[in-house]
């Protein structure tokens, strides 16, 4: 498998960082998208893994061609052979982690729900924000990126950059590694795709895999209150 990386934004996007914080620190979205990238591709690379950085580029590439870049690529080596992971942080005065797919059932979904639980994982103690209503954890929209490319494609949002504690945690290297789910492999995402297909042929509900997620987060909870 061939795993496609997009940073979103460009240096002069407009609007795209945080506040400027009491003690002077800021992130720019476009830096944190890029550097996440940089550690996911270089994490892959050295276990061997294809691993492709859509837009090497410091500056915004538009939507268009970030889209016919991944589907040019996709065409050489088939659509079903990738997965396109788009990383950006997200604004509005949340809090927590999320991932995005296009609307209804895709492959997407089973690939999203994989990050999902890595994400659980990597942040036990933060907040992963889901809508289980179809069964899956992740969310869904028209975004154009996951409309309009032709292999399966998810976009992660890592946390709020306008709440500060959120912003902090993704300022920091501890939350950059964890960010870069650096754990993530093809040969794992498709043997736990492969159960998640058998999970679905069961008809027994993915939304089992998802309180999971809960359990994974009350038993850090747990042993953080131990130590």
């Amino acid at each position: 498998m061939k795993i496609l990386i997009d940073n979103g934004h460009g240096r002069a996007t407009a609007g795209k960082r945080s506040p400027v914080w009491p003690d002077g620190k800021q992130l720019f979205e476009y830096e944190f998208n890029r550097d996440i990238a940089r550690r996911m591709h270089e994490a892959l690379t050295a276990r061997g893994t294809d691993s492709v950085p859509v837009v090497p580029e410091i500056d915004d590439i538009p939507l268009a061609e970030r889209t016919r870049r991944v589907n040019e690529i996709a065409a050489q080596v088939g659509p079903e052979n990738c997965l396109l992971v788009s990383i950006h942080v997200n604004a509005g005065g949340g809090t927590g982690w999320e991932a995005w797919t296009s609307v209804g059932e895709t492959e997407a979904d089973n690939y999203a729900t994989i990050f999902y639980e890595e994400a659980a994982r990597a942040f036990p103690e933060q907040r992963m924000r889901m809508d289980t209503t179809d069964g899956d954890p992740d969310k869904e929209a028209h975004f154009y990126l996951l409309r309009h490319t032709t292999c399966p494609a998810i976009i992660t949002e890592n946390f709020f950059m306008d709440t500060e504690a959120d912003c902090r945690l993704i300022l920091s290297e501890e939350g950059r590694g964890a960010a870069s789910l650096y754990r993530i492999s093809p040969k794992q995402i498709t043997c736990r795709y492969e159960n998640l297909l058998r999970f679905q042929t069961r008809k027994e509900p993915v939304v089992r895999l998802v309180q999971n997620l809960h359990v994974l987060r009350r038993r850090a909870d747990r042993v953080h209150r131990i130590v």
